[in-house]
């Protein structure tokens, strides 16, 4: 009871956008954001996110691949894989901008604060369901690649694709997979320099990954001709080299936000769920990698 001066008053619980309370030291969003659910579901969270970006890039893939057939074949009309393209693009980037906001920068804003077992579970679950949907992305330009193999073989226009660089840029992306696992262990440990130091690594290892993707294509167009008009091959090979360096760039910049926010102490042994979802990201990336360098590289030099 107060003395009536109000200076002992209890401030009233916190809440999240549906009046649910959250308690003391959690942010809403981290909590659960509760909005439009009933008391049965009061710690589950959901994200739409990963959902529509994994429909944007279908559409944007998709429409690429549209395009292209229609321009070779006729089948189609190009216009039609643009417009596809273009409203998935736009929709990939609407996608990607709402999960880095709801995941990163709203709980970056309320410092982090702890997240519910069940949310976290929630949003790596969703993460696996944005993955699986990409693996047919990736698989509708294998499955492209597959009928190109299938005509005469080996195409006039295939340069030599399996050198050092390959082999370079293949065990850098293996380091970082390594690194980026071991940083999330540190974290789950409390070991706090540690985490710094193996994420920070993961980082350069990304963005020096890049540079030697970049320095392969400079390569391939200026010193061998091949570029991604030379053919149907040339069309399948930087159709998907250019979709796992595009993930790779999303990757590198989710890493960077996790760099940003470890460093002002937005993450703790029970505040992991961004590392979490986008340390299962990169994991796949890498292991996308080791298909495409089994089957692009070292399966069109056999």
């Amino acid at each position: 009871m107060g003395t009536g001066d109000g200076s002992d008053r209890t401030p009233p619980p916190r809440a999240d956008g549906s009046g649910h309370h959250v308690p003391e030291g959690q942010a809403p969003e981290e909590y659960g954001d509760h909005r439009g659910h009933g008391d049965g579901d009061d710690h589950e969270h959901r994200s739409r996110w990963p959902l529509i970006a994994a429909a944007g890039a279908a559409g944007l893939y998709g429409g690429v691949a549209i395009a292209v057939l229609g321009t070779e074949t006729g089948l189609v009309p190009p216009l039609v894989g643009v417009a596809l393209a273009v409203l998935g693009a736009g929709l990939l980037l609407s996608g990607v901008g709402g999960w880095l906001r709801e995941a990163f920068l709203v709980p970056a804003r309320d410092h982090d604060a702890t997240a519910s077992p069940e949310s976290r579970e929630s949003y790596v679950s969703t993460t696996v369901l944005f993955l699986a949907t990409d693996v047919s992305t990736f698989g509708a330009l294998f499955v492209y690649y597959a009928f190109v193999r299938v005509g005469a073989w080996p195409p006039a226009e295939l340069p030599p694709l399996v050198g050092s660089l390959v082999a370079v840029n293949t065990a850098i992306l293996l380091a970082s997979s390594v690194t980026v696992h071991y940083a999330h262990a540190a974290l789950e440990s409390g070991n706090r320099r540690r985490f710094l130091g193996l994420l920070g690594t993961t980082l350069v290892l990304g963005l020096v990954f890049l540079a030697g993707q970049a320095y392969e294509y400079y390569e391939f167009v200026a010193g061998e001709g091949f570029s991604l008009t030379s053919g149907v091959f040339g069309t399948a090979f930087y159709g998907l080299t250019g979709l796992h360096g595009f993930h790779v760039a999303l990757g590198v910049g989710a890493i960077a936000v996790l760099c940003w926010r470890a460093l002002r102490g937005h993450y703790g042994p029970d505040r992991d769920t961004s590392v979490a979802t986008v340390s299962l990201y990169w994991h796949f990336v890498d292991l996308v990698w080791l298909v495409l360098v089994a089957v692009l590289y070292v399966g069109a030099s056999v």
